[in-house]
């Protein structure tokens, strides 16, 4: 009687795959490699199994393609993926571990993102950089500048006021006008970038019917909703919203033994991204608590009498994330969106 292959771990990559394949008692029944224009056709004749991906570049993307095949489709994280790479790194073992990572009970597993959610990311990612590059550029000018003896103040609101005072008084050679002056440009280029981005995203969570609930929340504008729907997909993937934050990681780390709890600074795993996010937008509420608004004044202010305000603003974010992850999960349970 044949062996039936239950489970199926993918090492994905550029041009050349590696699939691996168990039966139901872990004994190998598939290892083969596979060209990039073939793995659709290949997994096309195969019955529906339960495939595992490592969450990396285009695997959201090969998720999809093979959901379409009928096959279930897991990502699973890097680090849940390493401790069961028994032997040298190389595809083969890699798709080996993946296959024995996926059959674990206790890993979290990645959510698929949609066409729609890798959209909107995309606009964060480049946003993000933008921001990056204008910060580089007025870095330089402040740099440059500071060798013929001008100096400038903090902040980007003060450098661009006294800028439009040193381009019109200023004593330095032709030459060095002409770069400043180019470089200044392109900062101005990357703001009128920034802001059309920004408009991009608004745009975008005002229309999405789940980032458009979000916004009802103090301290969440357009990217902090836009980026939660896109960055979390689905919300079941998440038993509850203490498990978000944690993926957030804005739960304390434990130092725990022998029976003696101790908890630490916070993990900081998981996306920075989203969890600065949630970070400024606690600040916000803070700032607001300190003019007596906000829906959780009382809970702010009380914390507040015990704890310096860097913590108290962590503390809620992690606040927000639950909160976030209680209105998608809602949202999302009456099958609405």
């Amino acid at each position: 009687m044949a062996t039936m292959t239950i489970r199926i771990g993918l090492d994905i990559a550029k041009n050349i795959f590696v699939a691996y394949g168990v039966d139901q008692h872990g004994n190998k029944t598939l290892s083969k490699k596979l060209k990039r224009q073939s793995v659709l056709t290949f997994f096309a004749q195969l019955p529906p199994v339960l495939i595992g991906i490592e969450s990396c570049g285009s695997s959201s993307y090969w998720g999809r393609e093979l959901k379409k095949l009928g096959h279930d489709v897991r990502l699973i994280a890097p680090k849940y993926v390493k401790p069961y790479l028994i032997k040298e790194k190389n595809d083969l073992n890699d798709a080996s571990a993946i296959c024995e990572a996926i059959s674990r009970p206790n890993v979290n597993f990645v959510a698929i993102k949609t066409e729609e959610q890798q959209e909107i990311l995309m606009v964060h990612r480049v946003r993000s950089r933008s921001i990056a590059t204008r910060t580089s550029l007025i870095n330089q000018i402040r740099g440059h500048l500071a060798e013929f003896g001008y100096v400038f103040s903090q902040g980007r609101e003060k450098f661009k006021k006294e800028m439009v005072a040193f381009l019109s008084d200023n004593d330095l050679s032709p030459l060095v006008l002409e770069i400043v002056h180019d470089l200044y440009a392109s900062v101005l280029r990357e703001e009128e970038r920034i802001a059309q981005f920004d408009r991009l995203i608004e745009r975008w969570a005002r229309s999405h019917p789940v980032a458009r609930e979000l916004l009802t929340l103090d301290g969440v504008g357009a990217l902090t909703a836009s980026a939660v729907v896109a960055t979390t997909g689905d919300s079941k993937t998440f038993k509850s919203g203490r498990q978000f934050s944690a993926w957030l990681g804005l739960v304390p780390r434990q130092y725990s033994s022998g029976g003696k709890a101790k908890q630490g600074r916070i993990t900081k795993k998981g996306d920075t991204y989203l969890r600065t996010l949630l970070i400024h937008g606690a600040r916000t509420v803070l700032l607001m608590s300190s003019k007596g608004k906000g829906v959780h004044t009382e809970w702010v202010e009380k914390l507040r009498k015990s704890k310096p305000d860097n913590v108290v603003a962590v503390a809620y974010a992690s606040k927000q994330a639950r909160m976030l992850w209680a209105m998608m999960f809602k949202y999302q349970s009456t099958g609405n969106c």
